[in-house]
């Protein structure tokens, strides 16, 4: 067993605490900023956090996120052999997912991954009604760094988390490049950490001439298809199986 000298020791715990007190400023202060997000979907958090599908489950993949996650009908047999606990909301962003993804997370500590994916903050709508405006590439990797870093915290340093980029769809091609850099943003920061891991799927979804290809996609060119989901389930076991 490795044992840190006094001195050592004492260094340490400063260089700890400094780092815990920067996480709690940062987080603090965008739960502060998206405050009033944090009933929007109280309703539906509530449903989830009264299901009990993952009490005698171990080794499972819990998936957490917008629509593309609580749609995907078909997911148990799309990400066979894997085990699955899905956590799902319609209509979720980053900056109202600061506020559950704790609670979502609750009583997980069995499960083999967290494996996110929310696509709902760049969407070239001018609605400013309940929902804020779309947040700059910047703001979501802030508020990416900050939920997974809620999830280590609450779970463990070392649970894999793996974010689905965000899918080119034909229905938000228009700002296509901001949701890009969006996630370029979001790769590079978890290029920096071992626990953090960013599946692809741009190439994938994409035609000969860089166009979302139609048939993944259901009617609202926004929501994916059987076809479309059989894909991403490809893909994501892919990447976990690496």
């Amino acid at each position: 067993m490795i044992s840190l000298s006094p001195i050592l020791f004492m260094k340490y715990i400063p260089f700890t605490l400094a780092l815990l007190l920067i996480f709690l400023t940062v987080s603090c202060s965008l739960e502060h900023k998206y405050e009033k997000f944090k009933s929007t979907f109280e309703k539906d958090i509530q449903k989830l956090e009264q299901l009990t599908d993952d009490t005698d489950k171990e080794d499972y993949l819990v998936f957490i996120g917008s629509s593309s996650i609580r749609r995907w009908d078909t997911i148990e047999d799309d990400m066979y052999p894997y085990s699955i606990v899905k956590r799902g909301y319609g209509g979720a962003h980053y900056y109202d997912l600061i506020h559950y993804v704790e609670r979502l997370i609750k009583n997980k500590e069995k499960a083999k991954a967290v494996i996110l994916f929310v696509g709902n903050d760049i969407t070239g709508s001018s609605t400013k009604d309940i929902f804020h405006s779309d947040l700059s590439p910047h703001e979501i990797k802030k508020l990416f760094k900050v939920i997974t870093q809620k999830i280590h915290k609450n779970l463990s340093d070392d649970m894999p988390i793996y974010v689905i980029e965000t899918t080119p769809t034909p229905s938000r091609w228009r700002v296509w490049d901001q949701i890009a850099r969006a996630n370029e943003l979001i790769q590079s920061y978890t290029e920096t950490k071992s626990n953090l891991h960013f599946i692809p799927t741009r190439d994938a979804f994409l035609n000969r001439r860089g166009l979302p290809i139609g048939k993944y996609f259901v009617k609202d060119s926004l929501h994916l298809s059987k076809a479309g989901y059989d894909l991403w389930g490809e893909i994501i076991k892919k990447n976990i199986e690496q």
